[in-house]
């Protein structure tokens, strides 16, 4: 069965189509907020013979679901079928996200497992026990990176926008350096911090993934995890897919 894959998220919506035996995706992204009809019109167009979305955007998936519906279509929630269970008091808060990353990690590794996804917000998704008893555990939401740059420079009268790479130096010899290093430095130490304790929580050692946007800056200095991987995410759309559509 060939599928189209959507993570609809906050910042920017990912498509992709898979096909049994495919490698890889050919991702194409569109800012979330031009994700309007006359966009899922093209999207209509495309040989798929169903979808799966991932959306934590409620305006954005009942336009998806109203220019899809013609096609079998899944949306991911806590009622899907899944590969893991759900251990956690309320499973319909939990986002479709972060479910498709918590059974990708665990279809890919195992368990125990934490995924960080590095978005508008930085998740962390845990999932706990082994084998075909592993379960999502629950995790943290943190503010994304951008998010605290941007925070700064639209609520300082000095403080400019900046690209984020990593700083020359932990002693900035500009403001624009200087920014850098604390974004970066500071946002590590916040993610090793959360990671340790997370793990003290946890009765074995987890492997770490990370995917999103800023996973490969941040994770270059956290010897902490293992692999970053950037379409963690699809593929964990794809297989939950995969689960409840064939």
């Amino acid at each position: 069965m060939r599928l189209l894959l959507i993570d609809n998220s906050n910042t920017r919506t990912k498509f992709a189509l898979s096909a049994p035996g495919q490698q890889g995706y050919d991702i194409q992204r569109v800012p979330t907020r031009e994700l309007e009809p006359t966009f899922i019109e093209k999207l209509q167009a495309l040989e798929f013979d169903a979808s799966v979305i991932s959306s934590v955007v409620p305006e954005k998936t009942a336009l998806l679901r109203e220019g899809l519906t013609a096609r079998p279509l899944h949306e991911i929630s806590h009622q899907s079928a899944l590969s893991i269970g759900i251990d956690y008091p309320r499973p319909e808060q939990i986002g479709a996200d972060r479910l498709a990353n918590a059974v990708a990690v665990h279809a890919r590794i195992g368990a125990p497992a934490i995924v960080i996804d590095f978005g508008t917000a930085v998740t962390f998704d845990v999932v706990g026990g082994s084998g075909t008893q592993a379960s999502y555990l629950g995790g943290v939401i943190a503010p994304g990176l951008a998010s605290m740059t941007d925070y700064l420079h639209q609520s300082t009268a000095l403080l400019p926008e900046i690209d984020l790479a990593e700083p020359e130096s932990a002693i900035g010899k500009s403001t624009t350096e200087a920014m850098r290093a604390g974004a970066v430095y500071g946002y590590r130490g916040m993610i090793r911090e959360v990671l340790q304790a997370i793990q003290r929580e946890l009765d074995a050692a987890p492997t770490v993934l990370a995917t999103g946007g800023d996973a490969a800056l941040i994770a270059a200095g956290l010897p902490e995890v293992h692999e970053v991987i950037a379409d963690l995410t699809l593929e964990g759309i794809r297989l939950i897919g995969e689960r409840n559509l064939t």
